[in-house]
């Protein structure tokens, strides 16, 4: 399947191949009649209104929107991934968050579906919040392990699923939660994410734009003390938090 890289890409019918056809009594064209089940589909992807999807739609050439009889699935897939590029292009631009009285409690740093198998995807640890942690990836056990052993950090806890900032573009979750000793370094707390890799070209849109609004979440509710950043070693939070 290729990929849509632009609005210009979908207005013209660039990338759309014709896979399987399907035979409709009438000819589908971009107006108030559009089959609902197209309009009701992209509102499930999009979070639009029918109104949005079906003003969308009468925006793209005819010749391109009839594709749709051709595969269905695909045109549904891509119109809908663009869209959703676009939207959180255009919703994070401008986003702000409140303090509110809500919080989280203690159980949410005990799901009982968190599992793990030491020397797999566990390790033993001293300073997290708990004596084991379980990580993702490899890039993620050296970094808790890092932690571990360095004399600047306090304490600190991968955070669960269930911690999550709510964005435009869905819920979105740090990685860790950092505190560190006092004077040691400029800041005492930092909430970080690892990331294999720090170019930015390999980082999808909607993950950018969750990236964004995490920024604008901690600048919220911190006062200075409680940074976000997205590092991809021990060494690179250090750097950014001795600046």
């Amino acid at each position: 399947m290729d990929i849509i890289k632009s609005k210009e890409e979908l207005v013209a019918g660039a990338s759309f191949a014709k896979e399987e056809s399907a035979g409709y009594g009438v000819p589908i064209t971009a107006n108030s009649n559009v089959k609902y089940d197209l309009i009701g589909k992209l509102v499930d992807e999009t979070g639009l209104t029918r109104k949005a999807v079906i003003a969308i739609l009468q925006g793209i050439q005819p010749h391109v929107f009839n594709q749709f009889k051709d595969n269905p699935e695909e045109f549904i897939v891509k119109v809908a991934a663009l869209i959703n590029d676009e939207k959180a292009t255009a919703i994070i631009e401008h986003i702000t968050y409140d303090v509110l009285d809500e919080h989280y409690g203690m159980d949410v740093f005990t799901d009982p579906t968190i599992k793990g198998k030491l020397g797999v995807n566990a390790m033993k640890a001293k300073k997290h919040l708990y004596d084991h942690i379980v990580y993702d990836s490899s890039n993620e056990r050296d970094f808790a392990t890092d932690l571990d052993t360095n004399t600047d950090v306090a304490v600190y806890v991968k955070l669960p699923d269930g911690f999550y900032i709510s964005t435009p573009v869905g819920h979105y979750n740090p990685d860790w939660a950092i505190a560190f000793y006092e004077g040691k370094v400029k800041h005492i707390y930092f909430v970080a994410e690892t990331k294999g890799s720090m170019s930015s070209m390999q980082l999808r849109l909607i993950e950018e734009s969750k990236i964004h609004c995490a920024r604008e979440h901690f600048k919220a509710i911190s006062n200075g003390n409680v940074v976000y950043d997205v590092v991809d070693s021990y060494k690179s939070l250090l750097e950014k938090v001795l600046k």
